[in-house]
């Protein structure tokens, strides 16, 4: 059985993933995924601390909100992505300075 170092392990190492694809990428797609990956990193934390230190439900309870408000950036996220796609046809980070023609 996997202690309480093992979940954090994997969870630093999803977090340092999702940093450094949103500080190296250009791609917006990428950086989105990214930040879910920071997300996913925090969610696991509350659930592993949850689990193995109060033994209580409340680490779950957050984590299920992470995911709720992860799937929402990604909607959002993905609909600005798809607009601004229409209007410049290129997804690249550095020809975001405005949405307006």
């Amino acid at each position: 059985m996997m202690g309480l170092a093992s979940y954090l392990i994997i969870s630093l190492i999803l977090f340092v993933i999702g940093i450094t694809v949103m500080i190296a990428r250009k791609n917006i797609v990428a950086i989105l995924l990214g930040i879910e990956l920071v997300l996913n990193a925090a969610a696991l934390n509350f659930v592993a601390y949850s689990r193995f230190a109060t033994n209580n439900l409340d680490g779950h309870i957050f984590s299920l909100f992470i995911i709720v408000v992860a799937a929402a950036e990604a909607a959002v996220g993905l609909a600005i992505v798809i607009r601004f796609f229409q209007i410049k046809e290129t997804i690249h980070v550095d020809e975001a300075t405005t949405l307006r023609n």
